[in-house]
């Protein structure tokens, strides 16, 4: 007797939608000769010093299980790392888990707090994954658009407006992806403060904390009163250029800790050993490169809004990340149009803004994480393409 089709899939897998993002990296992928602006990891190879840590670990024979929270000295690192760049305290025996990417360390987070029907508030433009998770979790993501006006910041307005009885947590990520803006203390302060006043908890993606360029960065549970009430999230994949080797990590109350743990031990056991060994090298000796990645970022970015702005596609200066986020609006193209068209046309890859959220529509998500000569290359071809557009 055949199936039905789809008869043995939830409903959830059934209607969760395929990522936006990979549609234009499967067709630039068929092309020869493309610039991508759109992938959003590191154009740099991970530290010499890093590969050779997880090399000699090999050579060691250190290829059984970790304990599942991570490697001990690890997570020491990952706590004194903590306390020396934002000043926050961690126990690394009990607030601390290595996970497989920052990617797993959200998909835990909100399974450990969310019960079916529980509200989690996404502030769009976002990461693609975020309503998901909350959705596999048995949450109700509530997307909350932001402006360009306000740089595609948060007000805390617009929280008012949304919180209700059900409201169990915030999705915060600053810097942002795919906007580059980043909340200052100012800022986080306001946020902090409805938190508080609504008894609430917050998933903090702080996965580019250590790509900034204007202000010194401020980590959420640094504020007063934000500690006990915020899931810290990183992993050393964008400031540590180690997107491969799928490392994070979470820091959190223990309770709360305790209870993705639980989470973590059943679905993942621990992370990749050698790539634990290799973040731990990364953490004890790998602040200069990062420093000079920072450094070429910030080159890049200067460069690609300013020549944004000067095309005629306007542009806000991101404080973080790697993404610039400028409105193609006066093109008359939607998002997608314009990917599309400047894909098959001049054969640069950029992501369209609506597929981070509905406040997206009408922009792009360009990555600079990719060589000055390629961008300045990009440019110079979306320029072409935006004048052709003109003249018809």
């Amino acid at each position: 007797m055949e199936l039905a089709k789809n008869s043995h899939l939830s409903k959830i897998a059934r209607e969760l939608k395929p990522s936006g993002i990979r549609k234009f990296f499967d067709l630039a992928a068929g092309m020869e000769g493309v610039i991508s602006l759109g992938v959003g990891e590191p154009d740099f190879v991970t530290s010499w010093s890093v590969r050779e840590a997880a090399i000699l670990s090999l050579e060691q024979g250190n290829t059984s299980y970790t304990a599942n929270a991570g490697l001990p000295e690890l997570r020491n690192e990952i706590s004194h790392y903590m306390q020396q760049q934002f000043g926050i305290e961690y126990s690394p025996n009990s607030e601390v888990i290595v996970t497989v990417g920052a990617s797993q360390a959200i998909d835990i987070a909100m399974r450990a707090i969310l019960d079916p029907g529980d509200e989690v508030i996404i502030i769009e433009p976002c990461f693609v994954s975020y309503v998901p998770m909350v959705q596999l979790a048995g949450g109700v993501p509530i997307q909350v658009q932001t402006l360009k006006e306000n740089d595609f910041k948060i007000l805390p307005s617009q929280l008012e407006e949304v919180i209700t009885k059900k409201t169990k947590a915030i999705m915060l990520c600053s810097p942002n992806n795919p906007t580059g803006s980043m909340l200052n203390k100012k800022e986080l302060e306001e946020l902090a403060a409805i938190v508080e006043k609504h008894d609430l908890l917050v998933i903090a993606d702080e996965i580019y904390a250590e790509l900034v360029y204007d202000e010194e960065y401020t980590s959420l549970p640094s504020i007063p009163g934000m500690r006990e009430r915020t899931i810290l999230i990183s992993g050393f994949s964008k400031g540590f250029a180690m997107t491969g080797w799928r490392l994070g990590f979470v820091c959190a109350p223990m309770e709360i800790s305790s209870a993705m743990l639980k989470i973590h031990q059943y679905a993942i056991m621990c992370a990749p050993t050698m790539a634990q060994y290799a973040a731990l090298e990364a953490l004890r000796n790998g602040r200069s490169d990062v420093d000079d990645m920072v450094k070429s970022y910030r080159r890049r970015r200067n460069f690609i809004v300013q020549s944004f702005n000067e095309i005629g596609l306007t542009c806000h200066m991101p404080g973080g990340a790697f993404y610039a986020f400028p409105s193609i609006e006066s093109t008359g193209l939607s998002s997608q149009e314009f990917a599309e068209q400047l894909l098959l046309q001049e054969s640069v890859a950029v992501v369209p803004g609506d597929v981070f959220g509905e406040s997206g529509n009408g922009h792009i998500r360009c990555s600079y994480a990719t060589s000055l000569e390629q961008i300045q290359e990009a440019v110079k071809r979306m320029k072409h393409f935006i004048e052709n557009l003109q003249s018809k």
